[in-house]
């Protein structure tokens, strides 16, 4: 696998940090809007020594209205001296996945991809005036089930793909090996917990139940729902819940 550093500093200066604001559980349920927010993803890992401004830039995201960010930490960095211990094969297969589909010719670090396109603008695009064509919802159970509902709208397509994904702030590592040695390293949206669901035909309403981890102490969970065009992986909508 080919691994490149495209990324461009300048994205540094162009959002501004805020807070999110968590819901309150148990029965809560959150519904996505009429409008489709912008999904960022970021391919990074603590073993990549061009990761670092990218991790930066997505922390500014957090809580900027009309942004869902998820960072997938990729584990095939790992064998070059430091193991990154946000990584999974889920996630390099992810990326590896989206070869193509989404613009990209390969898989690199760090990677951005925004709405299921490889982005390497220096800035976001602006936001979708499509209206959106799946609607989703979380809903946190008075028993602690969380559960994830889906509705085709007007225009939807004939195959659609919905992704799941439970995030962390706050995460800081010292990195004592590898390209960033002696290096502190700070983590926001860290994905802990990923799944992709069987593709849905949207003939009928569509409710799934998510396993429930507890997270790790002192990182609260948000949980993000992304339902894609499975033909181009195209973002038809998306959710976040803060709990």
């Amino acid at each position: 696998m080919k691994l490149l550093h495209p990324f461009l500093l300048s994205l540094l200066s162009l959002a501004l940090p805020a807070l999110v604001s968590a819901q309150t559980c148990p029965g809560v349920t959150v519904q996505s809007g009429a409008a489709v927010p912008r999904v960022v993803e970021l391919y990074t890992s603590e073993g990549c020594s061009s990761c670092p401004p990218a991790d930066r830039w997505l922390s500014s995201l957090k809580g900027r209205p009309g942004v869902i960010a998820a960072a997938f930490h990729v584990d095939y960095w790992n064998g070059l001296g430091w193991p990154d211990r946000f990584s999974s094969p889920a996630y390099t297969e992810r990326q590896k996945q989206g070869v193509g589909v989404n613009g990209s010719r390969y898989a690199y670090t760090p990677q951005i991809v925004v709405n299921g396109r490889d982005w390497r603008g220096a800035s976001l695009p602006a936001p979708s005036s499509e209206p959106a064509r799946v609607r989703l919802a979380w809903t946190r159970m008075a028993n602690g089930e969380l559960h994830l509902s889906a509705e085709a709208l007007a225009g939807a397509p004939a195959h659609i793909q919905v992704w799941w994904a439970r995030v962390e702030d706050g995460h800081q590592s010292r990195v004592r090996a590898g390209e960033n040695r002696g290096e502190t390293l700070n983590h926001d949206s860290v994905v802990r917990d990923y799944a992709r669901l069987p593709a849905w035909d949207g003939r009928a309403p569509a409710q799934w139940m998510v396993p429930v981890s507890a997270g790790e102490p002192g990182h609260a969970s948000r949980w993000i729902a992304v339902a894609t065009d499975a033909r181009d992986g195209a973002v038809l909508q998306a959710v976040e819940m803060g709990c």
